[in-house]
């Protein structure tokens, strides 16, 4: 028996034809043939022209995900080889590997599935049903690919426990794939290092996207006094005392980060330099204003204040506000560090909002630079989602 054929609505596609890997449930004219949702397809254009191979849920506004452009191509374990070894070979040039994303979705041309690898240790996120199929050959074929380069991974542990699976009208599930083993794992990064959480730490455990920026920050926070704000278990407060910075405050509402961070402290033997505090940064910024506090370095990571179009206007108002206390902090010449982890907030959005801003409170930005997620989570052009990590790094001078 062939596969369906999704046929799309004359002059749609626009998405898909520019280099994206999805189409949208409203960009469908017709499906030919019998199909269950997870199933592979075939996608033509309205006159037939063949658009490639992906797979299909009804039950999602994504309604197929691309697997491939060519149909000709057979979906089977060597076709998921050759993409989960061009993921490693891919990590092995651009980043270090001791602990890194190794597949990053639809950016690594495997639509809606997340792997990271701290240490020794895989976390496994699957986001979309066609590729759950594939879920446990793709782990024992990045076990395969690792160990042919000495790498042996002695656990594999699931988060798939992220609300987006109910759009695809999936449970949410985690838990050990495989064998048992104790899910605090060790890991080095940039000179620092951390226990990590895989069990029940934020998304995976740890966020391995801003590696290298946190190395950015280590050479302005020498000899300093840096306020690390959204600290979550401590990442960039912790580089800011490695590299040396007289006094650290990191700042975050979860007690549970917060105390993961302070062992964090001490596994760097830090904790009489970089001190933790669990309060809400929007009522502390203006607290330590009053109080006459300034630091030369000040870090703002905070979580994706938008998840959709709907609500980017109050994502503006969070941005604006805290960067605006934030550069009142700052001592004149000191630097500020600030980023948006939302693709909704786009690069445009989020420069125009942090210069309004500067202009507020009578500040001058002068740009050290501008980066974007460590190269373990590339970004695919024409795939939007894939761009989501925006990180400025500012020199704050008073306006003269």
């Amino acid at each position: 028996m062939g596969l369906a054929v999704v046929t799309l609505k004359k002059g749609e596609g626009r998405l898909l034809k520019s280099g994206g890997m999805w189409v949208f449930d409203n960009e469908i004219a017709s499906i030919m043939g019998s199909f269950v949702d997870g199933d592979i397809v075939l996608v033509h254009d309205f006159d037939g022209y063949p658009l490639g191979k992906g797979f299909i849920n009804m039950k999602s506004k994504i309604a197929v995900r691309l697997f491939t452009r060519d149909e000709r191509k057979e979906i089977n374990e060597e076709f998921i080889e050759k993409r989960v070894r061009d993921a490693w070979e891919y990590r092995k040039k651009v980043v270090d590997t001791s602990s890194c994303r190794l597949i990053f979705g639809e950016a690594d041309f495997l639509p809606g599935l997340v792997v990271d690898k701290f240490s020794d240790v895989l976390v496994v996120q699957s986001l979309a049903l066609g590729i759950d199929r594939y879920k446990e050959m793709i782990v024992a074929l990045l076990k395969k690919i690792l160990a042919e380069d000495g790498v042996h991974i002695r656990g594999v542990y699931e988060r798939s426990d992220v609300k987006v699976r109910r759009q695809e009208g999936m449970e949410l599930t985690k838990g050990f794939l495989g064998e048992e083993f104790s899910t605090l794992v060790d890991i080095e990064e940039n000179g620092v290092k951390y226990q990590v959480d895989v069990q029940d730490g934020q998304k995976t455990g740890f966020f391995l996207d801003q590696k290298y920026n946190r190395l950015a920050i280590q050479k302005l926070c020498r000899d300093g006094k840096v306020l690390d704000c959204f600290t979550h278990t401590g990442s960039f407060a912790l580089n800011a005392g490695i590299a040396g910075a007289k006094s650290v405050l990191g700042v975050d509402a979860s007690q549970l980060a917060v105390d993961q961070a302070a062992k964090n402290a001490q596994l760097n033997n830090l904790s009489d330099r970089v001190k933790f505090l669990c309060a809400d940064v929007f009522e502390l910024l203006p607290q330590l204003e009053e109080q006459g506090e300034q630091f030369d370095v000040v870090i703002l990571d905070p979580p994706a204040f938008t998840k959709s179009r709907n609500s980017v206007k109050n994502a503006v108002k969070g941005y604006k506000e805290i960067n605006l206390r934030a550069m009142k902090l700052v001592k004149d010449g000191g630097f500020l560090a600030t980023c948006s982890c939302s693709h909704f907030m786009t690069y445009e959005l989020f420069t125009q909002t942090i210069g309004q801003a500067a202009r507020n409170v009578h500040r001058r930005l002068r740009q050290v630079e501008y980066r974007t997620q460590a190269p373990d989570h590339p970004i695919l052009w024409a795939a939007d989602e894939s761009y989501y990590l925006k990180f400025y790094i500012f020199q704050v001078c008073s306006d003269r």
